[in-house]
């Protein structure tokens, strides 16, 4: 056959048109893999679901958290089902299928995490999940209850890094960093370290009288009904607020006294990490405490395990056993173990109602998933209609 007459033929035949239907599937497609490459590797949207963060980030704040500047997280669970995390929107199924694990790998980003960094990340301890009591945290259900119980009595699941639930909090302190806590106050390598501006923490207030107008303070920007609770077993009233709040409260004529609630030092609370009876922490008074990088040696024995063997353990993946008075790493004897991946101390704003890195220890760079960025949408369910759309933090940084 002449190939010019072939070409010349092929040209003129005219192409069969898509139908609708196949030109909407294209661009859905199209949409579903651009939206999918974007939110994996550039840029994604988060919600703020609860009040750890006040008042810095507010219940209702819409931010976008950047995956380049710490440099995106290649997906270790690559089949998943688009835009959801880990479960189901309708049937509550998983979202996800773990038959294909890709080892933790990071592309180049633009920094490294600093402290003070609001980040996100994958929840620590959400490896294990008891799907009847997703709110509270199976090895709090198994401190408080027993592994036995729990174990029967709720359906246990494990999630994948990635596939764990998502938290935002402030960085505090970066691997290789020395941090403490005394009084309520942060110290980083030694070196007092304030609460931000725009942090919260919990103060006891003594009125002169009973008689007092409690709109004074929704004008200062409490919420009355949340942050002002009475102890009835005294007159004593508790406050949680900002530092700046807090001065001009102090300064109202009615006001006999304003003090920082903190917690006794040396009185044990047991739901702080690492669980230790020999240590007498509370979430105000704790460590020192030097949080693991990558290539640093920790020599193993009864006073270093408790802080560090769930990081040996579960975060880098090794078997961890017992044996006499000393420890199997991966079936052989070890006196010291070299971390392999860098390590970070995280913590909420609002101090008092926080459940951060004081309850559950480090979080691995394997789980940080970007920076925050900025407000993009800032929404409050509690207001009135005309009045939900919170204007004024609209396109705020976040610091």
């Amino acid at each position: 056959m002449n190939w010019k007459f072939w070409q010349k033929n092929k040209a003129a035949k005219p192409q069969k048109k898509k139908s609708k239907t196949r030109e909407w599937v294209d661009a859905i497609l199209f949409a579903v893999i651009a939206a999918t490459i974007i939110r994996v590797f550039f840029i994604e949207a988060y919600t703020i679901p609860t009040a750890s963060m006040e008042k810095s980030l507010l219940i209702g704040d819409f931010l976008f958290v950047s995956k380049v500047n710490y440099g995106p997280r290649i997906p270790m669970t690559p089949v998943a089902f688009p835009f959801a995390h880990h479960t189901m929107p309708l049937t509550g199924t998983k979202a996800y299928w773990e038959g294909v694990q890709w080892k933790y790998r990071r592309l180049p980003g633009f920094s490294d995490i600093k402290n003070n960094d609001v980040v996100v990340f994958n929840y620590p301890q959400g490896d294990t999940v008891a799907l009847e009591a997703q709110d509270t945290d199976y090895y709090r259900l198994v401190r408080g209850l027993g592994w036995k119980y729990v174990n029967s009595s709720y359906t246990i699941i494990s999630r994948p890094v990635d596939k764990r639930e998502n938290y935002i909090k402030r960085c505090i302190g970066i691997a290789g960093d020395v941090i403490s806590m005394k009084n309520g106050l942060v110290y980083v390598n030694g070196k007092a370290e304030k609460l931000k501006n725009t942090g919260q923490i919990t103060y006891e207030v003594v009125f002169k009288t009973n008689e007092v107008n409690f709109s004074v303070f929704e004008d200062m920007g409490f919420n009355v009904s949340e942050d002002i609770k009475m102890d009835p077993n005294s007159s004593v009233y508790s406050f949680n607020g900002t530092e700046e709040m807090m001065a001009e409260v102090k300064k109202l004529d009615f006001v006999q006294s304003v003090k920082e609630s903190v917690q006794t030092p040396g009185v044990p609370e047991g739901d702080v990490f690492p669980f230790d009876k020999n240590r007498k922490w509370n979430a105000d008074n704790f460590g020192p405490i030097a949080i693991p990088k990558k290539g640093w040696t920790v020599q193993l024995d009864s006073v270093t395990m408790p802080l560090y063997e769930r990081s040996i353990r579960i975060y880098e993946g090794n078997q961890v056993e017992r044996s006499g008075t000393g420890w199997l790493i991966n079936g052989k004897p070890a006196t010291s173990y070299t971390f392999k991946m860098d390590y970070y101390w995280m913590m909420g704003d609002n101090r008092h109602n926080s459940l951060d890195s004081r309850y559950w220890g480090f979080v691995p760079e394997d789980h940080i998933v970007g920076k925050a960025l900025f407000i993009w949408m800032s929404y409050d369910t509690n207001a009135s209609f005309f009045s939900k759309i919170r204007w004024n933090r609209l396109l705020r940084g976040i610091k």
